[in-house]
């Protein structure tokens, strides 16, 4: 008998492999004797191993699948690429150029020979792309390594067994999901991260509107309460709306004065004199030191006043505050018997009075009278009233401030936007509903938080959107309720308008990506529940209802709606910019919401726990959903932000397809570069079209006019001659007729020699002849030279015609080359309409609308540069032919002179 012997035949098997992943799988399948085989390709195919680990399969959609016994695999190695061109290339477009790191080759066979080759290519290095940031600098915030993937493994993971395997279960991966190491937003946001030492003009304040009302602004109730749950919501900014209270001792009440509200108790000095017993060493008495109270001193910063209260209240004149405070210690100041008091109780709450004190509400601010110890506890808060932005900047005292309601803001802000900026560099501004709001419904603080508004007051009773929008804003930094502004809303170097819609100097535009992939526990009612998507920031962010997934029917615990990516493609300024997810149920109910700040986004899959429509937290509804963050690349850059990005990974893929080629045998040196090439085509193309031919004086003389000119001073010369020719003859006829006249008495030629007579007559004529042709050759000179000057000038003018003739080619070039360009751009712009409007990818209308608009933006820009450009060519053109015309006529004007020099002289 044989000893009995136990065995486990049954191999464990890893989760992973159990619950599978996808991947493209490909194989290439010779049949007979065929030299190149069939091409079997299949893309996401789920991959597995049975429990038992008996077969591995795989299977994608619409598919029947295959299996492949583990018994025949003999080895799995790493790579392998196809060496079918159609197919490397399709896998390399789906994969970049990671395919070789992402494949697997399963190697099986009934034998060592005949060995089947199955590829398997996976995306997890894509994944692990998409769950970071790529705007992360990676030496401040470097990729995971080994060592923190252990970190993240026993942090999370329940078995034991699996941590000393450095492996990570379901049960743990869901655990990390939802864990804070996992949190939609940045955690280091959710503490002080900010500069707190800059001037408090220089920082968003939280700030509340009637902050004692519950409800409605007319006839609402009152209460001490909405004070303390402000201030705890991170309010900084409170107000106390203060009358003169009833009775016999008058005691000071807070209310909406004219406003039908009920009263909280409180007199200016009573006020005055409560809030220096009450908040004792808290309130802010006097100025600090280093920050007088005087023009071009800055505010202090919120760290400087840390734990201090400052009251923003109407201050008297210096001098005034000071006579009036020592009246008031000796007893003698005056109270104001004319003052109106108010009566609230006196006012009745009936709907009719209501709508009437709505039609007739004005305010009328705060009283004049100003008691002086109160006016003495006021110091860098002393409201006045606007007297306009060049007024302020001229001033230029920061600690005056001014309220503006919303619909003066705005009309501010329609006008003079970047005034308004520039004025919140420097000086507070406090912006208040107007006062139709009876509802105590809220304004959008967006717009004024875009032009640097400090206080930005809301009706904290009210959660609505806006309320929801500040309260997710200033939960950052600690919630302290104190945001620093950015940096070119503080520098006074800087011009901000919050309208641009082009990138802001030094500001990198973001493109963000979220994907709603599903939502758990959002109702425990079985409703159709879905998601909006909304952005808010700069107008031209801003992108509201489009963004919706699908409706998933009576499924409010765990829908699944598996939407495409929400592309918010461009956002112009991150740092001002919102996520707003909400969801709502079939009947538009909202069943929870989030406000995320761009700027402290967190990229990749992220659990989003949401919030009530009062901004407080839900215990269990959650969304999870894919958020992609990237900088904004405009279209036709791609190529350049890869290689700026990563210039070694764009030279080693431009010498991996050198190797490739060389592998052909293509030498490197075969190799153009086509670019280049069209550039200098280009180049010589437009060279030769603006070649002039350069201007001789041989071109002058061959024209018909030159030699007009040159047969006209011929026949002038010819006349010349005769008419001296004639002269001559005369001249000589004369002559010979006295000689003979003289001759005929005499005997001898001796004689003749000897007598005075004739020799007196031969000196007079010898005289006359020599002053004949010294007269007829300055007739001549002189015409010659009358000629060349003539000559001269016609030689001049044709040059100058010739040179204008050469300027108006070159101006037709120059016009036919622009017509052109426009005519391009026409079509581009017309081919750029017609792409958007095929483009299936987009969603809606307005999606449509914003990618034209952006798409005409960029190119109106290239165009601008474009003709930019081509005005620089031309110009430079025109001023290189001019400097050859003027050194012709320079030349021109040296040949005429020299010539004219050796004719003459």
């Amino acid at each position: 008998m044989t000893k009995a012997y136990e065995f486990n035949w049954r191999r464990s098997v890893p989760e992973e492999l159990l619950s599978g992943s996808f991947f493209d799988v490909w194989e290439e399948v010779f049949i007979g004797s065929k030299e190149k085989g069939e091409i079997i390709y299949e893309q996401d195919a789920l991959v597995k191993v049975d429990e038992f680990g008996f077969f591995i399969y795989w299977k994608s959609e619409g598919k029947e699948g295959q299996v492949l016994e583990l018994c025949q695999v003999n080895d799995i190695r790493a790579g392998g690429v196809p060496k079918d061109a159609r197919l490397f290339s399709e896998l390399q477009s789906r994969f970049k150029n990671n395919l070789e790191e992402l494949s697997l080759t399963i190697c099986s066979g009934t034998d060592m020979v005949n060995i089947n080759y199955t590829h398997i290519v996976c995306s997890s290095t894509d994944l692990a792309k998409r769950q970071r940031d790529p705007r992360l600098n990676e030496i401040l915030h470097p990729f995971y390594d080994e060592k923190r993937a252990l970190e993240i493994v026993t942090t999370h993971e329940p078995n034991q067994d699996l941590i000393q395997k450095g492996l990570l279960s379901q049960d743990g991966l869901i655990r990390y999901l939802m864990s804070n190491e996992n949190a939609p937003v940045f955690l280091d946001r959710l503490e002080i991260y900010m500069d707190m030492d800059q001037s408090l003009s220089h920082y968003y304040c939280n700030s509340s509107h009637n902050t004692y009302l519950t409800g409605r602004q007319f006839g609402g109730k009152s209460s001490v309460e909405m004070y303390r749950q402000v201030l705890l919501a991170g309010c900084r900014c409170i107000e106390l709306d203060c009358w003169d209270g009833k009775g016999e001792d008058q005691e000071p009440i807070i209310t909406h004065g004219k406003a039908m509200c009920t009263d909280i108790l409180f007199k200016q000095y009573k006020l005055a004199k409560y809030c220096d017993e009450i908040l004792g060493e808290l309130l802010l008495r006097e100025p600090l030191n280093g920050y007088p109270l005087e023009p071009k001193i800055p505010l202090p910063s919120p760290n400087d006043l840390k734990y201090k209260i400052v009251i923003k209240n109407k201050r008297l004149n210096q001098e005034d505050e000071k006579v009036e405070l020592e009246l008031w210690k000796k007893g003698q100041l005056a109270q104001d018997e004319d003052e109106e008091n108010e009566d609230p109780s006196a006012i009745l709450t009936t709907e009719d009075i209501e709508q009437i004190a709505m039609a007739n509400y004005r305010y009328t601010g705060a009283t004049q009278h100003i008691h002086p110890y109160l006016s003495s506890l006021v110091n860098y808060a002393q409201p006045i009233k606007f007297q306009g932005f060049d007024v302020a900047e001229e001033r230029e005292i920061c600690f005056h401030m001014s309220s503006f309601a919303e619909n003066t803001a705005l009309g501010h802000l329609k006008t003079q936007a970047i005034e308004f900026v520039n004025y919140n560099k420097r000086q507070l501004s406090r912006i208040y509903p107007k006062g139709t709001r009876a509802d105590s419904s809220n304004f959008l603080p967006q717009v004024f938080w875009n032009a640097g508004c400090q206080m930005v007051a809301l009706n904290f009773q009210t959660s609505d959107l806006p309320m929801q929008l500040n309260q997710g804003k200033f939960e950052y930094n600690g919630g302290c309720g104190y945001l620093l502004k950015p940096d070119f809303m503080r520098r006074k170097d800087r011009i901000f308008d919050p309208f641009a819609e082009s990138p802001v100097d030094g500001v990198i535009a973001a493109q963000c990506s979220v994907r709603v992939i599903s939502g758990q526990f959002l109702s425990d009612k079985k409703v159709g529940t879905y998601v909006e998507v909304d952005m808010y920031g700069l107008p031209t962010d801003t992108i509201r209802k489009e963004f919706r997934t699908r409706m998933v029917p009576a499924n409010g615990l765990n829908p699944v709606y598996n939407e495409e990516p929400f592309v918010f493609r461009k956002v112009v300024l991150p740092d001002l910019a919102v996520l707003r997810i909400a969801v709502y149920d079939e009947n538009g109910k909202m069943l929870g919401q989030r406000i995320l700040p761009l700027d402290g986004l967190q990229a990749g899959y992220r659990h989003i726990s949401l919030r009530t429509e009062g901004n407080f937290p839900m215990s269990l509804p959650m969304l999870f959903i894919c958020i992609e963050l990237k900088i904004y690349v405009p279209d036709g850059l791609g190529d350049l932000m890869d290689a700026l990005s990563d210039p070694r990974a764009f030279l080693s893929a431009q010498e991996k397809r050198i190797a490739q080629m060389k592998a052909m045998g293509i030498e490197e040196t075969d190799i153009q570069n086509l670019a280049l090439i069209k550039q200098q085509r280009d180049d010589e193309i437009r060279r030769e079209e603006y070649k002039i031919d350069n201007i001789t004086i041989d071109m002058v003389k061959e024209d018909k006019l030159y030699l007009r000119i040159l047969r006209k001073h011929q026949k002038e010369n010819d006349r010349l001659h005769k008419r001296q020719e004639k002269e001559r003859a005369q001249i000589q006829k004369n002559q010979v007729v006295a000689i003979e006249k003289m001759t005929k008495s005499s005997k001898n030629d001796a004689d003749l020699r000897k007598d005075p007579n004739v020799v007196n007559l031969v000196s007079q004529q010898i005289k006359q002849w020599s002053e004949l042709m010294d007269k007829q050759h300055s007739e001549q000179w002189e015409s010659y030279r009358l000629q060349m000057i003539n000559e001269n000038k016609v030689q001049k003018k044709l040059f100058q015609q010739l040179q204008s003739i050469q300027i108006k080619h070159l101006e037709g070039l120059f016009e036919k080359e622009n017509k052109d360009m426009k005519m391009k751009q026409a079509k581009i712009s017309v081919e750029t309409a017609k792409e958007v409007a095929n483009d299936k990818t987009l969603r809606n209308k307005a999606e449509k609308e914003r990618r034209l608009k952006e798409k005409n933006s960029n190119n109106t820009k290239k165009f601008i540069e474009e003709r930019k450009n081509a005005a620089v060519r031309q110009n430079k053109e025109r001023e290189k032919l001019k400097k050859i015309h003027e050194k012709q006529l320079q030349d021109l004007d040296k040949m005429i002179e020299n010539v004219m020099y050796i004719q003459f002289n």
